[in-house]
């Protein structure tokens, strides 16, 4: 076990069980991450092996048939999963995200309803936010929802950028519902919507176009969700009362940059293992390339980012673990982890030289991999935005 990303006082069990995920990663997904992301491949047996484990339903209470672990052991199985293939966390995050908003924001109802079927990973969930016209800016979404007779509402408009938009039976979906309130904000709410897992018309007004091509992050499915006078109710709003959406999907992103933030510390120390290993068996001029000085400072810088990220990520988890506001260190822990990762990966990439462009070295893959982390969950300039504007809070004059 490296001396790097090791996490103070964990208690047995945390530590067993990101043991287990550990020797999980190291027998199930890395022989065959490789070969199953250039074939594009959906990783299907390496899904059904964290249903068994119980990765699906990691933070789902016991009471709703889960482990009830908190947000740092997720984080910190998360980081050993990404360090095996990103796309795999990927696969849990948007579930977890879904499983913590119904958690924190649903009806008693709707915990039943769903909470014990996700935590077996029976029911997969998604979120979606983005559209095709816009980014970060979520206030300028058109996807909408109109009110009809009794309890029921319409739906029409298209979403984008959705992980497990295909896989996903379940998708927490923010749209507009024009209610009246001062501010655009409180005019959106969260839809809980159900479909088939797949593609085509996955449930009556709801289509998946199919998978979005990409250059890195393969074997997720990434796809639009198209709403063509798609029919709900009121009982598919999440907490049951239109216009909190907009919070609710804040507070879900918030602890999802502390698992983009792992996910960026995982695929970082793969890098970095990768490159120091290659380091000492590539020899020029007489002697291994570690022992050359422009390398061994690599390998330092690398090893230091590493480390740092991931310390930073484990304090915004342990903060929302204690019930404590965490926006600035979750958005901190974000943006440093995904440049730093970024960075860590180009510089393992440049030890390998010609090899690391070669699709026989894993290095290739996570070279096309690293930069989605710098786009999800809020770019690095909406981090900037988030945390200046804390600062500036915690720093009035």
């Amino acid at each position: 076990m490296s001396r790097l990303q090791t996490t103070d006082g964990l208690t047995e069990e945390q530590a067993e069980l990101i043991k287990l995920v550990r020797q999980f990663v190291e027998e199930q997904i890395i022989p065959v991450a490789t070969d199953l992301e250039h074939k594009d491949e959906y990783p299907q047996q390496i899904v059904d092996g964290m249903k068994e484990m119980g990765i699906f339903g990691l933070m789902i209470p016991e009471e709703y048939g889960g482990l009830g672990e908190s947000l740092l052991t997720y984080a910190l199985c998360v980081e050993e999963i990404a360090r095996g293939w990103m796309s795999v966390s990927g696969i849990i995050n948007t579930h977890f995200i879904v499983a913590y908003m119904l958690l924190h924001h649903g009806t008693e109802e709707q915990k039943q309803k769903y909470l014990p079927k996700m935590a077996t990973g029976e029911i997969r969930g998604a979120f979606s936010m983005s559209e095709p016209a816009l980014g970060s800016d979520v206030s300028a979404i058109s996807t909408k929802a109109v009110k009809g007779e009794g309890d029921e509402w319409t739906i029409n408009g298209q979403k984008m950028w959705l992980t497990n938009g295909g896989s996903a039976n379940l998708v927490a979906v923010l749209v507009k519902t024009d209610m009246g309130a001062d501010s655009v904000y409180k005019n959106m709410t969260t839809f809980l919507v159900e479909k088939e897992s797949g593609f085509g018309e996955t449930a009556p007004g709801v289509t998946v176009p199919g998978k979005i091509d990409k250059m890195g992050y393969k074997g997720v499915d990434t796809t639009e969700l198209v709403f063509d006078n798609y029919k709900t109710t009121d009982a598919q709003i999440l907490g049951g009362e239109p216009g909190k959406g907009f919070y609710q999907m804040m507070d879900g992103v918030e602890v999802g940059r502390v698992n983009v933030a792992a996910r960026a510390c995982g695929l970082a120390r793969r890098a970095f293992e990768l490159g120091i290993s290659y380091a000492q068996q590539r020899t020029t001029f007489g002697k291994p390339i570690a022992q050359h000085q422009a390398i061994m400072f690599r390998l330092a810088d690398m090893a230091t980012k590493v480390e740092a990220c991931h310390q930073m990520m484990v304090k915004a988890a342990k903060l929302k673990d204690r019930g404590k506001r965490n926006d600035l260190e979750a958005g901190m822990a974000k943006y440093l982890a995904a440049e730093y990762c970024a960075d860590v990966v180009e510089q393992s990439f440049r030890i390998h030289g010609g090899y690391g462009y070669s699709k026989e070295y894993e290095i290739e893959r996570l070279y096309r991999e690293a930069p989605m982390l710098l786009i999800g969950e809020g770019t690095a300039e909406i981090q900037k935005m988030i945390i200046g504007r804390r600062l500036l809070e915690d720093y009035k004059l």
